[in-house]
């Protein structure tokens, strides 16, 4: 029996390329549109071949018979599936074949949308205000109003129904999944061939008098012509300045004149321009400095800060953030209105881009500037309370539209800083200092324990291992609070700080008011932290003591250190016999 095959030899070679080939025409991912051999069919469910794939999908009939596909489910015939899951929790590979044809049918109508094409489509039901229209090569489902079923009235449409003919797309709601159609556009239009007579009337550059605006989309406005043919003013085209949107200039039914800019044989479709009617206003940015103020004239705000105009049609954005020096999160619908003229320094002039940066702040003085004159870092100053929250205080500083911020650690060298926060309110008059300036981020930080001398200078002539006294204030199962005299800081010594031994280690041994000495067993100014510790002291002692009484000139008072030395001489000198 042979076991081993020679993976070398041309037929296997041959296989590996052929497997290698059929398993490059699908895309094994999920989320994709693949094909699918129908390799079985029962009377629930169909079975599927897709190369790739460790094992066959399952398809409910039911779902081929609601995508008007049952025809079409025989085996060997190809069906286009949405690969959902190639594993689910079961192991089974999980495909769609409704939820396929969905996104196929909605990425044509996209196409058509966007191209100006027409679809095919037959009307399968009557609906509220309109038909029903199904999309003849996916199955998808559209709305046609009853306005444009045909361009004149009807007594009944039963003739319409079922039977297969073009319609137009003329909106898309990609968020809702919603196309809306109409068969009037498809009647009331020419023939292709009448259509390129049309369109070989025009050259590049004529002057189209009194088009009327039939329609919009998010990326330009379309208009009619003489009652024959449609042309787009694609949204760049419709005005030098900004547009967001047709609908912001334009109205159904309105008329308006257009200068032809591109003729496309091809595709039938004919460009035009209405700003091009009109000269470039940017050719006067020549006009205007950087650094210079001028008057401009507000013609849009939004959320995001106002529209402005230096000349008609010479517009540019003056951003929320270039408004005010202090008023940051302020509507800009607060502060001005459409036609307002106010004052703006041109902060940049981008020719290339055709671009115009403003700012109206820069026609004032940094009031951070002035503050940093008037009262710089180091200086105090009144202020108002005028906001607090959890961890800090903002102070509206003197006569500047500025508030500084005041945190609660910057409160009080003693109390609690939630303590703190709860004694003052909004409307408190306060005196602070100015601890911080950032002209560039425009913040200001002061302080209110600043002007009070800080406690800790108490220890600035001490150092670590020094004695100090202290009076006991209260004392627990932690150990007791001590304050040094002459000093407003209570400080902790923790009951294993209390006495070398552990027995002596008892808080309850000092009673409230009792004065004690201690010795400082960490001192840090800068961090604001220090220990206190009456084991230390002890130990200090304990070892001045050792230190004096083992010296070696301790003990040659006592009246037996003579004789000890005589012994001691007596030892040697027999060693030495």
């Amino acid at each position: 029996m042979e076991i081993y095959k020679d993976l070398s030899s041309p037929a296997t070679q041959q296989f590996e390329k052929l497997l290698n080939s059929q398993l490059s025409k699908n895309k094994i991912e999920e989320g994709k549109i693949i094909e699918g051999k129908i390799t079985k069919i029962t009377d629930k469910y169909v079975f599927l071949f897709i190369p790739g794939l460790k094992s066959e999908p399952v398809i409910d009939i039911n779902e081929m018979k609601m995508i008007g596909m049952q025809d079409k489910v025989v085996e060997g015939a190809t069906v286009s599936v949405l690969l959902e899951k190639i594993e689910d929790k079961n192991g089974d590979v999980v495909v769609s074949a409704q939820k396929a044809q969905k996104i196929k049918g909605w990425y044509e109508l996209e196409k058509a949308y966007e191209d100006n094409q027409s679809i095919n489509g037959k009307i399968t039901s009557k609906c509220k205000g309109g038909v029903i229209v199904e999309h003849i090569e996916t199955g998808s489902l559209m709305f046609c109003p009853g306005s444009q079923i045909s361009d004149k009235p009807m007594k009944s449409i039963d003739h319409l129904i079922g039977v297969e003919q073009k319609f137009a797309i003329i909106k898309l709601d990609k968020v809702r999944g919603n196309a809306c159609v109409s068969r009037r556009q498809i009647v009331s239009s020419h023939k292709k061939e009448d259509k390129a007579k049309i369109i070989e009337k025009f050259k590049v550059g004529d002057i189209i008098k009194d088009a009327v605006v039939k329609g919009y989309s998010s990326f330009g406005c379309f208009f009619e012509v003489n009652n024959e043919i449609d042309v787009l003013v694609h949204l760049q085209e419709i005005s030098y300045s900004r547009v967001n949107h047709p609908d912001e200039i334009f109205n159904i039914g309105e008329k308006h004149d257009l200068k032809v800019i591109s003729i496309d044989m091809e595709k039938l479709q004919i460009g035009c321009s209405i700003k091009q009617l009109s000269p470039d206003p940017f050719e006067h940015i020549s006009n205007y400095e950087t650094g210079k103020p001028y008057k401009v004239k507000v013609v849009k705000i939004t959320d995001y800060g106002c529209f402005c105009e230096l000349e008609p049609g010479l517009s540019t954005l003056l951003h929320s953030s270039e408004i005010s020096w202090t008023k940051k999160n302020i509507s800009p619908k607060k502060l001005f209105k459409v036609g307002d003229q106010i004052d703006c320094v041109i902060t940049e002039i981008d020719k290339d881009k055709r671009r115009v940066a403003i700012s109206h702040r820069l026609t004032t003085e940094n009031p951070y500037t002035t503050l940093e004159n008037k009262h710089p870092v180091g200086s105090d100053i009144d202020g108002i309370v005028t906001s607090a929250n959890e961890y800090a205080l903002y102070v509206k500083l003197g006569d500047f539209d500025i508030d500084g911020f005041l945190h609660s650690n910057d409160l009080s060298y003693t109390g609690k800083p939630e303590d703190e926060l709860k004694k003052h309110k909004k409307g408190d008059k306060l005196k602070v200092r100015v601890l911080e300036i950032k002209k560039e981020e425009q913040k200001v930080r002061v302080g209110l324990k600043q002007l009070e001398t800080d406690p800790f200078d108490w220890f600035k002539d001490k150092k670590v291992n020094d004695t100090i006294t202290v009076q006991v204030t209260s004392s627990d199962t932690k150990g007791l609070m001590v304050k040094p005299e002459g000093c407003d800081l209570e400080f902790l010594i923790k009951k294993s700080q209390i006495a070398v031994s552990a027995a002596d280690a008892r808080p309850s041994r000092f009673v409230g008011g009792e004065r004690i000495d201690a010795a400082i067993a960490e001192l840090n100014l800068d961090k604001r932290k220090v220990s206190l510790s009456i084991k230390l002291l002890e130990e200090l002692q304990n070892k001045e003591a050792v230190d004096k009484f083992s010296s070696p000139l301790s003990g040659k008072n006592l009246p037996f250190s003579s004789l000890s030395e005589k012994l001691d001489d007596k030892k040697k000198k027999k060693e030495t016999e």
